[in-house]
């Protein structure tokens, strides 16, 4: 127990040293956190974290210094209640805390993503009513981009569309660059029809883009019911993790304290008890990683 001692005057130590210096320990960690975000992040992550903080879904930084103190904390107990042992809690407790900007990372795109499918959505339906009223795919495309209802990147992208029309004389480059940027189900059938119209005309596309727009109403229907389910079993997900860990306490109480302290001092039970936590970890882990990447766009 000297150790937790040692290691809250520590800290209690730290905590008065800033506020003796006019800094509260609160800012001090939020400016250490974003100096090392600003150092150490990949582009794509400050990408996907601009537009997140531009939809006014970012965390705060007292949602991030919460959050650090949870999932710190919870990782502390949970491991001391494993081995009893205040330097491996420290140890896991920092691992825990390191990986907290790559769960930060994986809800980023998550949201990101999300924010793609629906601006894609925007784009192909207005595209297609556009279309229905100016038969020429280009203005549409310039009808699109000058309603006001994209925004960036794909706002961008509709323009990058525009301008290789023109250069080209043809659609085929803005359609193939589309279709590289953005690989979802609609937009290719759409390119796909538009191409095919362009290429070969139609003497009535009224029907077809109609029917078009109702299998693109139905997609997103079951995108949406889809993201539902699984925002329910994500939560039902974390709540099993979370009692994979607590085990050891039924353990404890079976056992008892005293005789689970002892088997602790045997190394094949120590080993096999990291082994336990690293595979539950590896697992919330996994789970986390397909929730948020694997969104369910089509």
């Amino acid at each position: 127990m000297i150790e937790i001692f040692i290691i809250l005057f520590l800290f209690a130590f730290v905590a008065f040293y800033r506020v003796k210096k006019g800094e509260s320990l609160y800012k001090f960690v939020v400016n250490q956190t974003s100096n090392i975000y600003n150092k150490y992040a990949p582009y794509s992550f400050k990408v996907v974290r601009e537009k997140v903080k531009e939809l006014g879904q970012e965390y705060t930084p007292k949602q991030y210094l919460m959050q650090l103190i949870t999932f710190g904390g919870g990782g502390f107990l949970i491991s001391y209640l494993y081995f009893y042992n205040p330097i491996i809690s420290i140890i896991y407790t920092l691992v825990v805390i390191a990986m907290l900007p790559y769960l930060a990372y994986l809800r980023c795109k998550r949201i990101y993503s999300e924010f793609i499918f629906e601006q894609i959505q925007v784009y192909v339906t207005n595209t297609i009513m556009e279309f229905q009223t100016t038969q020429s795919f280009v203005k549409a495309l310039e009808g699109v981009y000058s309603s006001g209802v994209l925004q960036d990147p794909v706002l961008s992208d509709v323009k990058v569309m525009i301008d290789l029309a023109y250069q080209y004389g043809e659609v085929d480059k803005s359609i193939e660059y589309m279709n590289d940027k953005y690989s979802f189900y609609m937009t290719k059938n759409m390119h796909q029809l538009f191409l095919q119209i362009t290429k070969e005309g139609s003497n009535d596309t009224g029907e077809v883009l109609e029917n078009m727009l109702q299998d693109i109403d139905m997609l997103v229907e079951g995108v949406y019911r889809d993201r539902m389910d699984r925002q329910n079993f994500h939560k039902q997900f974390v709540q099993y993790g979370l009692m994979l860990y607590l085990l050891v306490m039924l353990i404890q109480y079976l056992l008892g304290v005293d005789v689970y302290l002892q088997l602790l001092t045997n190394p094949i039970v120590s080993v096999a008890l990291h082994i336990i936590v690293l595979f539950n970890s590896y697992f919330l882990l996994s789970g986390e990683k397909y929730y948020n990447e694997n969104v369910g766009a089509e």
